[in-house]
């Protein structure tokens, strides 16, 4: 296939457009030239804001996510967040011992939770102790720490310790990236962190995590997909994420 400089762009937006990820060498086998031509188009590109470069690739969105703070991502997505989180709850029986971690969507889910079910609630999150503190049958154990201000948890070694003393049989963690290949990750290594010590402890891994959340990466990697049981989402996700993700042998529930 010999095309020139215009042709070749207009395929990898098109291409881009249909995959919502191209791939250097994939595209210099393909166009039949050099991938240094390849990555010449992207940069041309990327300079007319049609994708953002990444390592080897380029996407239509870009993959990496700036840190915001609770109360202004809870208004993003919140109807799909809101239908997550109910669907959530069911996955709860009587009796349980759950962490409930950091996150809007969490926060969410803790709201959802009917206060008649006898509960165990281990968490990270000051908003969702707020959420479940009345409930005469949810005992809440708030997790101690450094207080980062920007989600409403706690986080640093405290906390860490303390997560080392419990064992829980549910894990709801929200994140702010999934990337097949990188996996799960937040915008800050040290709530990642302690996401990290959360799975250590817990047996069933379930994450909330609206569509928007797939093909972006954050700051601090959690961990490789292959630690998720079970990922409740929207209608929204790709269809190839799904299949991508279900390969891990995770249940994805789609609300």
């Amino acid at each position: 296939m010999s095309l020139t400089i215009a042709e070749r762009h207009r395929h990898i937006l098109n291409l881009l457009n249909e995959e919502g990820v191209v791939n250097v060498q994939d595209l210099s086998k393909e166009l039949n030239v050099s991938s240094v031509t390849i990555r010449k188009d992207l940069k041309v590109l990327e300079d007319r804001n049609l994708l953002f470069r990444t390592h080897g690739s380029a996407t239509l969105k870009n993959p990496y996510i700036n840190e915001r703070p609770v109360n202004e991502k809870e208004k993003i997505h919140a109807e799909e967040k809101l239908r997550i989180a109910k669907r959530a709850t069911t996955l709860l029986e009587p009796h349980d011992s759950i962490i409930i971690a950091s996150g809007t969507s969490v926060i969410e889910f803790a709201k959802q939770i009917d206060h008649h079910l006898e509960l165990t609630v281990l968490t990270a999150s000051l908003n969702a102790s707020s959420a479940l503190v009345n409930s005469q049958n949810i005992e809440v154990i708030q997790l101690g720490g450094s207080v980062r201000r920007s989600s409403s948890s706690v986080i640093g070694p405290f906390a860490e310790n303390m997560l080392s003393e419990f064992t829980c049989n549910k894990l709801f963690m929200g994140v702010d990236g999934i990337d097949i290949p990188f996996g799960l990750t937040t915008t800050s290594s040290m709530e990642a962190s302690l996401n990290k010590a959360m799975l250590k402890v817990a047996q069933k891994v379930i994450i909330l995590a609206d569509s928007s959340k797939f093909g972006r990466r954050g700051f601090g990697r959690i961990c490789g997909l292959e630690k998720v049981d079970i990922l409740v989402t929207d209608s929204g996700i790709d269809p190839r994420f799904k299949s991508q993700i279900e390969e891990f042998g995770i249940k994805v529930i789609v609300t």
